[in-house]
């Protein structure tokens, strides 16, 4: 199978069940989002110390596959008689068990804190911030379709959970966060 179908060369792009849409449309720019995240944790597993933490992004990666499938297919009569992966309440209840998992290992935080660290603390930054604005493009998305609110609070819970384990990865690599000085 070849990797180019140049059905893509007019500007638009198939959606699970055969709909075609525009590449600008919301719903591809919240799953490339979505897609551009799962890339950055796969940079962030390349250079983070703690194997807890590197178990942990690898599993989101594999759920973040299934935020993006459902996004990909709308919920609809034609979809109805596939089995689709769908966002449970399951992933962000196990998303907020991480946080306070994580969370207790740290100092409390009295700051502000500076995105950077260790390499792989600002490598979750950035992650942080781009699951922040695949937040937002499913927020933008909901207003033409309803998603459910599943990823949303998913994305959410995420963000958060980046925020904690930048934080952490710095704490177990021995270097302070970087206070926000006024």
């Amino acid at each position: 199978m070849k990797i180019y179908t140049k059905t893509g060369d007019s500007g638009e792009t198939g959606l699970f069940g055969g709909e075609r849409v525009s590449k600008s449309s919301p719903r591809i720019e919240a799953y490339g989002t979505v897609d551009e995240l799962n890339s950055f944790i796969g940079l962030a597993i390349t250079e983070v110390k703690d194997t807890e933490v590197k178990d942990l992004l690898e599993k989101i990666q594999n759920q973040l596959f299934i935020v993006g499938s459902d996004l990909a297919a709308p919920d609809n009569q034609k979809n109805k008689k596939h089995v689709i992966p769908r966002v449970t309440s399951e992933f962000y209840l196990e998303a907020e068990l991480s946080i306070d998992n994580f969370e207790e290992k740290l100092e409390e935080l009295k700051n502000f804190i500076l995105p950077g660290g260790s390499k792989a603390a600002a490598i979750l930054h950035v992650c942080r911030t781009v699951c922040r604005r695949a937040e937002r493009a499913v927020v933008e998305l909901n207003k033409t379709v309803n998603t459910g609110e599943n990823i949303l609070i998913y994305l959410n819970r995420l963000s958060d959970l980046f925020f904690v384990l930048a934080r952490y990865e710095n704490f177990v690599s021995n270097i302070p966060d970087t206070k926000w000085k006024t």
